[in-house]
């Protein structure tokens, strides 16, 4: 059986999605082996993408109104594109940072398995709404910070999911509202299934963030500080959903300082 961190990388490379979501479903979480001292070389081809969506700067995406199909169905592509890099980033982070306990790995490819869910379902619903993954314009904003902390793992935690995921955590009530003002209540209701998974990956990239700075001896908010500064994080806005994040781990002297410190305004 291919150790799970091999298969992980290989799955990455995967350009077709449907192939790469077909890929996911079958890594062996619970019982397959991990070599988690091997480390391993990257190869060309990561990550493995479709040649549609045409990935632009997140200027060029055009932003349309949620009260035409047209414009629900756009901002189910975007939460579609968000998903798919989602598993790239579940699968990467598996494979690349060796020396951590097998958990912190199994844990990873069961959050892949969970964004293939969702992509999934978005991607049904888009077939619902006349419309295929791909077929509008994207950005890469969630890959590219990953394409930076490629070597850093404190700064890969501190800054994929606990700050671009985690306003995840605050866009979705928003979203959600969006879709079932629109009447679109099947759309929301793919937002809610998603929140409550999101949860979970946020706790996950939190809770091996505290291990590696408690391993590193390094404080947790001067770590995050550090990367913020380092890796050109972006600012964050409000409102923040401080039950999400405080169920995804995040303490109160982290939610009191989010509050104190950055500005209110759309998440």
């Amino acid at each position: 059986m291919l150790d799970l961190r091999m298969a992980a990388l290989d799955t990455l490379r995967l350009c077709d999605r449907a192939a790469k979501v077909g890929a996911v479903a079958r890594l062996a979480v619970d019982d397959g082996p991990v070599d988690v001292q091997r480390e391993l070389a990257e190869p060309s081809g990561v990550p493995g993408r479709p040649q549609r969506p045409r990935l632009v700067r997140p200027a060029e995406v055009a932003q349309r109104s949620v009260a035409t199909p047209e414009g629900r169905a756009a901002l189910v592509h975007a939460l579609a594109h968000i998903e798919f890099n989602a598993i790239n980033l579940a699968l990467d982070i598996t494979w690349r940072f060796a020396g951590l306990p097998q958990d912190f790995y199994r844990d990873w490819i069961r959050v892949a398995i969970e964004e293939a869910g969702h992509f999934s379902l978005l991607r049904a619903r888009l077939a619902e709404l006349g419309m295929e993954y791909g077929d509008l314009p994207a950005h890469d904003g969630l890959w590219e910070m990953a394409a930076k902390t490629r070597s850093d793992l404190t700064a890969r935690l501190a800054l994929v999911p606990r700050t671009l995921e985690a306003r995840g955590l605050d866009a979705s009530p928003a979203v959600r509202t969006k879709f079932a003002s629109a009447g679109d209540a099947k759309s929301a209701q793919i937002v809610d299934v998603i929140l409550q998974d999101e949860i979970g990956h946020v706790a996950t990239g939190n809770r091996w963030f505290r291990f590696v700075c408690e391993r590193l001896e390094v404080d947790p908010a001067q770590a995050q500080s550090t990367a913020s500064a380092r890796y050109a994080a972006p600012v964050l806005r409000g409102p923040f959903n401080l039950n999400a994040r405080r169920a995804a781990g995040f303490t109160d002297e982290e939610l009191q300082a989010l509050s104190t410190t950055f500005p209110s305004g759309p998440p």
